[in-house]
């Protein structure tokens, strides 16, 4: 049986680990979904926070954690999340990209940023679980991160739980300013477009690929994603499934920071 495969916001920096009031609900929401996820043979995590030319996976055995953050309290340079690597699965994943001529490269400097860390370590809080992260491709180019989900799929029938970390909201200047009428309406509609989607029973995989290859046409889509790093891990998990034919459920719907955002699970 295949592993679930998740997309989920991350939230802002720490924040979700520091007890701040407007991740509340997110913060309970990473802490309850590994009771739908079941424990996996390892973790691989597409971050929105790790951009490279070509395709790129951590291969160290003990990766050290990368604070790319800036301007919180000091505790938030001390967070700890000791999890092994997986350099079997790096090499795995490198087998798989190159069987379908994408081209890939293995970092063994590369640590984990805080999309790994401050998920799971809500999720997962031992940190004995395996973990890997995979880069986002420079490009942005959305049908290349479906292409890249499409080569991962035979994971999730090998024990891995793939996990997409990103924010399907993602615009700093609104979520750092007073939430308007406008701005909150804007991410409303947008996120009503993305869970229509990824859910609604009248679309196909095929026509849901190409409704997110052309994402930009989704209502108020430049305002929710000036840029689109933070919504391509979704493509990633969407090509993993895409095959499938099954449509994602919505396991977190809630404003965050102000605004609209949504996590998806495929089981």
């Amino acid at each position: 049986m295949a592993v679930p495969v998740l997309f989920l916001p991350h939230g802002g920096g720490p924040l979700p680990l520091l007890a701040d009031p407007a991740h509340a609900g997110l913060t309970r929401f990473m802490a309850d979904i590994p009771a739908r996820l079941g424990k996996p043979k390892a973790i691989l995590v597409v971050s929105a926070h790790w951009e490279e030319s070509q395709a790129s996976v951590t291969s160290a055995a003990l990766p050290e954690l990368i604070y790319d953050y800036y301007g919180f309290p000091p505790e938030s340079y001390q967070i700890r999340y000791p999890a092994p690597g997986a350099p079997e699965l790096a090499a795995r994943i490198g087998e798989l990209l190159a069987a379908r001529n994408i081209a890939v490269q293995a970092d063994p400097s590369r640590g984990f940023d805080h999309g790994l860390f401050v998920p799971l370590k809500l999720m997962y809080p031992t940190a004995d679980i395996p973990c890997i992260q995979l880069s986002l491709l420079s490009s942005l180019d959305p049908d290349a991160h479906i292409r890249l989900g499409e080569a991962l799929a035979p994971l999730s029938d090998e024990g891995v739980l793939i996990i997409g970390s990103g924010l399907s909201f993602h615009n700093l200047r609104a979520f750092f300013s007073e939430p308007t009428e406008k701005s909150v309406a804007d991410s409303l509609a947008f996120d009503d477009w993305l869970r229509h989607t990824m859910t609604a029973g009248e679309l196909d995989n095929k026509r849901r690929a190409e409704r997110l290859r052309q994402w930009q046409q989704a209502p108020a889509a430049r305002f929710c994603h000036p840029r689109e790093e933070h919504l391509l891990p979704l493509h990633v998990c969407f090509g993993v499934v895409k095959a499938r034919g099954v449509s994602a459920q919505v396991v977190f719907n809630d404003r965050l920071m102000g605004m609209w955002t949504s996590g998806f699970l495929w089981q």
